[in-house]
């Protein structure tokens, strides 16, 4: 009987062990689901008050097995009750122990629920979304339930925010490849915050502003390139100043698609398009 009793003991710590390692650290992220409860919870009232007549059944056999060794021993009646009554403070602070323990257990539930509500409020705060509403125990969800349903948003929204981040940052190397092209400033926004949908929405639609920004100027750098090219070499006219010089010999992806490289560029086409010489042929 008492191997019984102990194989319940070793099967109740198991139990134990594995729910205190869902509940007890943040690492582990993925809390259990209802089959975690232990097999009190899990099977139902009919199977726990099955499970709980069998808890007083074991006792009762072992207190008989008890009397029984003691009468054949010869221990007086008044030890016997003495040694029962020994045997019940022993049950009581055994199952009073398990108790606090459980409480112990559900302290730490309820601290990694607070711990996960936290960290939910911050990450809502960040993306600027929608407080998310968690059904606690007074409507009708348990502390797992709730861990889980918690578990899952912070890991969707930890998803997001990593998500907003890479694409602001890729964002921002077109951004900048494009403004030294350009020669303009750069999009202002916080790189240390996360980014806002709109934010985000407004910087896709700058880069491609940029972009298309970028192809006009060039074609028409390449286009005002080639013209002063055949006005220079009808004059047998070589570039002499600098900004000649990155016209025509520098490659045309170096130039600066600056507005005052630009109008430079055009300025310089009419001065070898009407110059004397060339007006003369």
């Amino acid at each position: 009987m008492r191997r019984r009793c102990g194989a319940a003991s070793r099967g109740w710590e198991r139990d134990r062990g594995r729910e205190r390692g869902r509940g007890s650290g943040r690492g582990t992220r993925e809390p259990g689901g209802a089959a975690a409860a232990g097999p009190l919870c899990r099977s139902g009232p009919a199977a726990r008050s099955e499970v709980l007549a069998e808890a007083v059944s074991c006792l009762n056999r072992a207190l008989s097995a008890l009397g029984d060794i003691w009468e054949e021993i010869g221990i007086p009646e008044e030890l016997r009750v003495e040694r029962t009554g020994a045997v019940k403070k022993h049950v009581k602070n055994l199952l009073d122990m398990m108790v606090a323990e459980e409480e112990h257990l559900k302290e730490q539930l309820l601290r990694s629920v607070a711990a996960y509500r936290k960290e939910l409020d911050s990450l809502c705060a960040e993306l600027q979304a929608e407080p998310f509403q968690v059904r606690d125990t007074e409507q009708g969800s348990t502390i797992l339930q709730m861990m889980k349903d918690l578990h899952t948003r912070v890991e969707a929204l930890l998803k997001q925010k990593k998500d907003r981040k890479r694409e602001l940052k890729a964002l921002q190397e077109q951004d900048k490849n494009l403004c030294d092209i350009l020669c303009v400033s750069n999009f202002s926004i916080d790189d240390s915050a996360v980014p806002s949908l709109d934010e985000l929405e407004r910087y896709r639609r700058h880069v491609a502003f940029l972009s298309a920004e970028k192809e006009r100027r060039q074609e028409e750098f390449v286009s005002i390139k080639r013209q002063v090219i055949l006005c220079m070499a009808e004059l047998e006219h070589s570039p002499d100043t600098s900004f000649e010089r990155d016209v025509v010999c520098e490659d045309e992806e170096a130039f600066c698609l600056s507005t005052d490289n630009i109008a430079n560029l055009q300025s310089l086409l009419q001065q070898v398009r009407w110059h004397p010489e060339l007006a003369l042929l």
